[in-house]
Order: C-alpha cells, then structure tokens, then sequence
C-alpha cells in the first residue's frame, strides 16, 4: 500500500473521529439495559477492566496496523480486506435502515408526533412505520444520503469537520436530557438501577455480556479503526487515541444510562432493550416533558448513528481509493448505490436483516479482529510495532491475550 496523502489536520479530530465510530446505537439502546440487568455498578467495573486488558489492546492491534500500512512494504489491508470490507459494507447496509428510523423520528418529534399518545399507541406508530416500504426504504436513502455527503467531501473536511463539531455537541444533548430524567419524581429507583452494585448478578453469563460489549462497542474488527488511524498524523499517538476513545465511548454510554432508565423508571415501565425501548417506549415518556426533548433526544440518535455510519462507509471507500486508484466521489457512489440495494432488502425482509446483523456480529467481525491481532503480534517486526505500541505489556496483551479472547468472544456468542 502506498502512503496515504489522507490526514486528518489534528489529534482533536482523529480521536473524535475514532469516538464517533465507537459511539453508536448500542450505547444507547442495549448498554443501560446490560448494566442493570447484571449486577448494576459490578458489572461496569468488570465491562471498564475487560475495556482496559482486552479491547483496548485489540484497538492498538488495529491502529498499529493502519499506522505501519502507510509504509511501502506492509500491505496489510490485502490479508484482511476481503472480511473486513464485506464486514463494514454489511453493516452499513442493514445500520442505515436503523438509521432510517431516527430521521424518521425526527421528523415525528418536530411535528408533535408523540404527544397525548401511551405506549400501546407509540408500538403501533414504531409497526405502522417499520410496516411501510416506502417509507422505511426512503428513510434509509435519506440517512445513506447524509452519510454519503459527508464521506464525498474527504478525511478532513468532511469526516473530521463532523466528528469535531458533531460529538461534543452529541455530549452536550445527552447531559441536558439526562438532567431532565434526573429531576423527575421517582428517577432514582433508575439511578439505582445503573449503580448499585449486585454481585449476585455477575455470573457467567454477565461476564460473557460484558466481555463481548466492551469489543463491539470499540467498533473492533471492520476495519474502521485500521482507516482512521492510517490518517493520523505521525507524531499523534496510537495509544492515546486509544484510550480516549475507550474513554468517551464508556462516557458516552454512562451518560446514555443516566438519561434514559431515570425518565423509564420514574413512568413506572419495566427497563427494556432494544429498538422496543428507543422508538416505542421513550418518544412517550420524554413528550410528556415537553415538546423540545424528544426533539433533542432523536437528533442525538441520529447523531450517534451517522457518525458510526460514516466510519463504515469510510472503510470501504478507502480501500477503493487507496488500492484500486478510484477517485472518492466514484467510490461513494458506488458504495452508497450497492448499499442502498442491500438496505432496501433489509428494510423490507427482517429476516435478511436479521441474517445480516449475525453474519457480520459473530462471523466477519471475529475473523476481522483476530487476522489484525496476529498481523500485528506476530507477523509484523516487533521494533515496527514497539514504535506505536512503546509498552511490553500492551505487546504481550495483543501478542497473546487478544487472540484468545477473541475467540472465547466469537464462541460465546455463537452457543
């Protein structure tokens, strides 16, 4: 691979790039429901130590290898373009329709579309929605679109622009909703729900959940952390981007917590996950605070969803760009045309959905992040990697931990 001409201009905006990317819908709709569920304040301390000793060092692993790729001689990206290519492009296709239905929601919200109604109501608004072809095929072109536009404008004008001004922002909502939920009557049966520590809880199971969080929240595996670290500058460091998006992500989820299970605990509804709790339960709970929050809340989903959406479409455009000498606006094209194809089938069949969601979560995104950590532990010279790495103890982690427990990962999921 020859070297990128890429960059992002500043630290600043590769690691909000990089914590757009880790920042996404699961943050939102399934880490504050894990918590609760097992064991409150045990497992975020068991989820922060499997963040530190296992995903962290896969994340290295990954940017490591994006960093040394710019060099003549490490064509990296060809050993593992076939899986993580077809990862990212999977996940894009069926995450827009996803993303779909937060800009339709947003457009709801602005209209007053939730107020007055309960909750049965709010399910037949989320069918009704979901039930229409035309409208969640447009929905999804529509949120593929704004992807698209911001990708085509390139790495520092378009993505990193973005990231800078988009993920503070995105903080900044979620803290005002979250103090709304914290002042309502009853939100600290929900605090309690978040942080009271239950030991009782952290089984087996709970450990496996945590494990596998902490590696699908970190994006690892598609190939978006390799890209955006190849645009790194030279002096900016590999492992402080990554701890800080380790860092933001966790934050960003906490924050999500403390927003979201107050406000459902004080409606008196039983905390769930999923798509169930995000466009069926809370467009209720927070209409009945006013009209501007439920408007704050979607634009913070879409918001979260564009910016994981964007680091996915970058993938596989990179790779188009930098190995097949296509210019960026063929590129996206393309993509985005091939996208919208496989998006539509997601929009209108669940079950290709579905097959799609498991393809890419247990099969390409394991095989991904295994090929990165053995390339960078044990294919690539260990004084090329030492360079970024600097610590033994993180070279031993992704020489030896990460590979294993990425396949414990990948077999816990599929029993």
């Amino acid at each position: 691979m020859s070297e990128n001409k890429s960059r992002f201009n500043s630290r600043f905006a590769a690691i909000m790039a990089m914590a757009g990317s880790a920042v996404g819908l699961g943050n939102i709709w399934l880490f504050p429901y894990m918590v609760g569920e097992h064991g409150g304040a045990a497992f975020i301390i068991v989820y922060i130590a499997f963040c530190i000793l296992v995903s962290l060092p896969i994340f290295i692993a990954e940017s490591t290898a994006g960093r040394v790729s710019r060099k003549e001689g490490y064509s990296i990206m060809n050993k593992v373009a076939p899986v993580t290519i077809l990862a990212s492009f999977i996940i894009l296709s069926f995450y827009s329709v996803v993303g779909g239905w937060s800009f339709d929601y947003l457009i709801r919200s602005f209209a007053g579309g939730f107020s007055g109604k309960d909750i049965a109501e709010a399910k037949e608004v989320f069918a009704g929605m979901n039930g229409s072809v035309v409208e969640n095929v447009s929905c999804m072109l529509v949120f593929l679109g704004m992807t698209a536009m911001i990708v085509v404008a390139g790495v520092d004008k378009g993505i990193g622009r973005f990231s800078k001004i988009s993920i503070p922002v995105l903080f900044i909502m979620v803290v005002l909703i979250a103090i709304e939920s914290l002042r309502l009557p009853g939100s600290g049966k929900g605090i309690e729900y978040l942080i009271r520590p239950d030991w009782s809880k952290l089984d087996g199971p709970a450990i496996a959940a945590a494990l596998g969080q902490s590696f699908f929240s970190l994006s690892l595996g598609v190939g978006s952390i390799y890209t955006y670290a190849s645009y790194m500058r030279e002096e900016d460091s590999v492992l402080r981007a990554g701890g800080w998006t380790a860092f933001f992500d966790t934050a960003f989820a906490l924050l999500a917590g403390l927003a979201i299970m107050p406000a459902v605990f004080a409606a008196g509804i039983e905390p769930g996950a999923g798509p169930s709790l995000v466009f069926e339960t809370l467009p209720v709970i927070f209409s009945r605070m006013g009209v501007v929050l439920p408007v704050i809340f979607f634009l913070a989903i879409l918001i979260a969803a564009l910016s994981s959406s964007i680091s996915l479409l970058e993938v596989v455009v990179s790779w188009l760009v930098h190995s097949r000498g296509m210019r960026r606006r063929y590129a996206v094209l393309l993509v985005f045309f091939s996208a919208a194809f496989l998006g539509s089938a997601c929009a209108v069949a669940p079950k290709v959905f579905a097959a799609c969601d498991f393809l890419s979560s247990n099969v390409f995104m394991m095989i991904g992040a295994l090929l990165f950590a053995l390339i960078t532990g044990w294919i690539l010279p260990r004084e090329e990697v030492m360079r970024h790495v600097r610590y033994r103890f993180a070279y031993a982690l992704i020489r030896y931990a990460a590979p294993v427990m990425i396949v414990a990962i990948a077999v816990t999921n599929l029993l």
